[in-house]
């Protein structure tokens, strides 16, 4: 049998069942890599949700129902909650368990979880870097991690035995694994994701502020930019809001430089300096060339998108 579909873990607990967590559900299956996959999730509908689509046997209302006797404990929802859920788990963790996440911030994850982490518990905090502007446990699909990258942010409580077991489950997924500091993953990802979305968020809020225009000609003519920043802009509000309060450090730290620049443009266009603008552009572009060269993205007219393929958005 292939190792992408030997079993690697007898009991997979996800705590939250949105897109990821019933993305990695499917996947998991599909590839054959747990035997049993159970889930948490606060509200009623979405247990029953995520058991008439079959992507997991159990569904618990409690965090601590679910992680019992599961030897993978994957955190999937919004960051802010995983200090209260690492607390909850820890009585009920077995021996020999692997616990990690799926966060876009990584050093407050690992500050939030490892106090609860007991001895002969492996923790390694991770950022799978895929996602859609969808929700839900209906949302998810088997293939979201193929041909993505999976960052592994190892600290102090992880041994090397938990990091290669974890690399293996998310390269059994599809994904590429690479293993970073936490501060610096904050940093890298507030630049490539973070600060993307603050921007998307801002100018779709300032189009539906001018109301007037957003009622028709924005609407309307929304197959240019606009429409892709209403892609960000749709993601979930609760998981981003939990992001920038989390990695508000690094947020900042690059929305200063993002500033500096956008000064920059503003005073070269007040200027006319021409040059300066096409050297801009002629350099951003050769950004998005070697984004497609990196098979991170497609040069396919309108991206390659399909009903339920979306670009990165995590």
């Amino acid at each position: 049998m292939s190792k992408e579909t030997t079993v690697q873990f007898k009991k997979m607990a996800l705590i939250g069942i949105g897109l990821i967590g019933s993305s990695i559900a499917r996947a998991a299956r599909q590839k054959n890599l747990v035997s049993e996959i159970v889930c948490s999730a606060r509200t009623h509908d979405t247990r029953r949700v995520a058991l008439e689509l079959g992507i997991v046997d159990h569904a618990y209302e409690r965090a601590a129902d679910a992680v019992a006797g599961a030897d993978l404990i994957i955190l999937c929802t919004p960051v802010g909650t995983y200090g209260a859920l690492a607390k909850e788990i820890q009585p009920h963790l077995e021996q020999g368990a692997l616990v990690t996440d799926v966060g876009s911030v990584k050093q407050m994850v690992v500050e939030a979880i490892e106090p609860f982490i007991p001895e002969g518990v492996d923790f390694v905090a991770g950022h799978p870097i895929a996602g859609t502007e969808k929700s839900g446990p209906a949302a998810g699909f088997a293939e979201l991690f193929e041909k993505r990258w999976c960052i592994l942010t190892p600290s102090k409580k992880s041994t090397e035995a938990g990091i290669e077991k974890l690399s293996d489950f998310w390269r059994g997924m599809g994904s590429s694994v690479e293993n970073m500091d936490a501060k610096h993953h904050d940093l890298v990802l507030a630049i490539t994701s973070h600060i993307p979305h603050l921007v998307a968020y801002n100018i779709v809020g300032t189009a539906d502020d001018l109301q007037e225009v957003t009622q028709s000609e924005v609407i309307k003519y929304s197959a240019g930019g606009f429409r892709d920043f209403t892609r960000l802009a749709a993601s979930d509000p609760t998981m981003w809001r939990d992001v920038f309060l989390n990695n508000k450090d690094a947020v900042l730290e690059m929305l200063g430089r993002f500033s500096e620049d956008l000064t920059a443009l503003q005073r070269a266009i007040r200027w006319g300096d021409g040059d300066a603008l096409f050297q801009m552009f002629s350099r951003t572009r050769a950004i998005r060339r070697q984004i497609i060269d990196a098979g991170q993205e497609t040069a396919e007219a309108d991206f390659g998108r399909t009903a339920h393929v979306e670009d990165q958005s995590d």
